[in-house]
């Protein structure tokens, strides 16, 4: 009778890799930040678009904020209220968006980690293009240590 091929499951309990869940307090952690990220993400991305066509034209227009997120009017309607409400936004009568003092801050916070994501991206070799793409969405789910060390790579790379 031929010999029989060892498995994973004769392996020793003490050397065979446990792929089992994380402890719960872990998986609680980890879920809420990306719940976070999301609630937060929206308003990041508004607030920098916000920024760069004021800084592009003297002011963000509602139709204008609509046109470049592909979004209807009254969505982004909602959205700036909500802005407004949240003392990030300043809506003038007959005007465009402007932002608080606290609206910019997070607009440059936001503006720094994307252009931070592509530079890391680009230095492991993405296109440009794809790079300026995808940091769109990875920069709102980067803690401050992951960006940190995109950072850290970028300028090691360049030296």
């Amino acid at each position: 009778m031929p010999a029989r091929k060892a498995t994973p499951a004769d392996a020793a309990p003490d050397r065979a890799p446990k792929a089992g869940l994380p402890d719960a307090s872990v998986h609680v952690e980890n879920f809420r930040q990306v719940r976070e990220a999301r609630r937060a993400e929206l308003v990041e991305d508004y607030v920098e678009l916000i920024s760069d066509l004021i800084a592009d034209g003297g002011e963000a227009r509602q139709v204008d904020i609509a046109e470049r997120l592909g979004v209807a009017q009254p969505t982004v309607a909602r959205m700036l209220q909500r802005l407004v409400r949240d003392g990030l936004v300043l809506q003038k009568p007959y005007r465009g968006a402007f932002l608080t003092d606290a609206g910019e801050k997070l607009a440059r916070a936001s503006r720094a980690r994307h252009q931070a994501v592509e530079a890391f991206l680009v230095a492991l070799g993405v296109p440009p293009d794809i790079a300026r793409r995808d940091a769109e969405g990875i920069e709102h789910h980067v803690s401050p240590e992951t960006l940190a060390a995109f950072e850290a790579f970028v300028r090691d790379a360049k030296a």
